[in-house]
């Protein structure tokens, strides 16, 4: 006779529901901080930034063990390529899907008539990367820059080689293999003791989110962001559905898998403080770590899904508070343009903006249209991020779909994982 599984009530509350705690928390202290106290909300952002350096410190040990453990451990760089291909073409058709998406929302809805742009300068710059730039970037100068800037797709791209290099010694290797093994398990216990402090974490990121913006900015540009969550929500239920339906993905296993690390992405507007919980949950799902820790930190440059719909429809916005009709030709190829600089966004500050920036300076479009989106772009910040982490654990469920090796959790498994609070 089986032992029942535990239940989260025995436990007390989960870690999900502590973080959903810490939001709610969150807003309520920020209301009262923007009508009360508005200064206050310099002594929450530390408590929000302490959790964001303490998961940011993980994600460069984290990817290249998992990678090279993944990938040089079972003589796997020999099919990289082909995962890389399927992903890579996964995520172009989702991208490309999410912009199209984006132009439609805000062509029917028509957020931006009738919104008068801010006359205040905009402090983002306009200049935004171009091809060569963008295909130098991969290839880091040095991993230890690579790793001190934190960025993702240089630190995939060296442990990658790495990888295959090490593969390629045979039995000199494996003393370096069984070190990155016992790293990557050493960085997932790391990332359980940090996120002991995510609900405090949470809850300081919402009051600073909230406390700066506060009601009065959201209903004033409450069209632009109504837009964007609708368009969202036709991602979800026109793409993302449709996909898990069509490749037997388990829906309600998916969510209850991805939902912590999407609450984090939300309540921290941060993909980066989510990836390791989301690569950890992908694994806990049935997707094979070497798969997940390749799919997962490539889509983070690849696969912006949200950031990309987001990107079509302010800049259309922007066109229309500014009085300018836009032919669906220049519409066409501000897509093209779009889905191709917003490759090159990953690991830089308000990253989007900049974009966002480039393309309209590109169609001679007002920059102050930025300084207007700015009121708002917290709120938009939540929902796009948590879209981008969202769409790259459905990736890596998808690639290992394609690649045969998914094996589907039981619900007894993620009944325990969830009542020991690791999802």
């Amino acid at each position: 006779m089986s032992t029942p599984a535990p239940t989260p009530g025995r436990r007390g509350l989960t870690l999900t529901q502590q973080i959903f705690l810490g939001l709610a928390i969150g807003v309520v202290i920020g209301l009262y901080v923007h009508d009360a106290h508005p200064t206050a909300v310099a002594y929450f952002r530390p408590f929000s930034q302490i959790f964001l350096n303490l998961i940011k410190m993980i994600i460069a040990p984290l990817i290249f063990a998992t990678l090279v453990a993944g990938i040089a451990g079972a003589g796997h760089f020999k099919v990289v390529g082909r995962i890389g291909l399927r992903a890579i073409i996964y995520f172009e058709i989702v991208t490309t899907v999410a912009l199209t998406i984006g132009l439609l929302a805000v062509n029917i809805l028509k957020p931006g008539a009738g919104v008068v742009l801010s006359s205040a300068k905009s402090d983002v710059a306009a200049a935004a990367q171009t091809w060569d730039q963008i295909i130098l970037h991969v290839f880091p100068t040095s991993i230890i820059d690579a790793m001190a800037k934190g960025d993702v797709l240089q630190i995939v791209v060296f442990s990658m080689i790495f990888a295959v290099a090490l593969g390629a010694i045979g039995e000199k290797g494996k003393p370096v293999v069984q070190w990155c093994e016992a790293v990557a398990e050493t960085m997932f216990r790391f990332t359980s003791i940090i996120m002991h402090y995510a609900p405090i974490g949470v809850a300081a990121a919402i009051v600073v989110a909230v406390g700066q913006g506060g009601m009065s900015t959201l209903l004033s540009l409450g069209r632009l962001v109504a837009t964007l969550y609708i368009a969202l929500a036709v991602f979800y239920a026109g793409v993302l559905l449709p996909v898990m339906l069509l490749l037997k993905i388990p829906v309600r296993k998916f969510v209850i898998a991805v939902r912590e690390p999407a609450v984090i992405a939300f309540s921290t507007t941060s993909s980066e403080a989510a990836l390791p919980r989301a690569m950890e949950a992908m694994e806990r799902l049935g997707c094979p770590r070497r798969i997940v820790s390749f799919v997962l930190p490539l889509g983070y440059t690849f696969n912006l899904d949200g950031t990309t719909l987001y990107l079509s429809l302010a800049a259309v916005f922007v066109a229309q508070a500014a009085g300018v009709q836009l032919s669906l030709g220049q519409q066409i190829t501000m897509l093209i343009t779009l889905m191709l600089t917003s490759k090159g966004v990953a690991g830089v500050p308000r990253a989007s903006l900049v974009i966002l920036a480039g393309t309209l300076a590109s169609y001679g479009l007002p920059l102050e249209g930025v300084t207007t989106i700015l009121g708002v772009d917290a709120i938009m910040d939540m929902a796009r991020t948590m879209t981008n982490v969202i769409g790259n654990c459905l990736a890596a469920v998808v690639v290992s779909k394609w690649e045969g090796e998914f094996r589907e959790a039981s619900d007894r498994d993620l009944a325990l994982a969830a009542a020991e609070g690791e999802l």
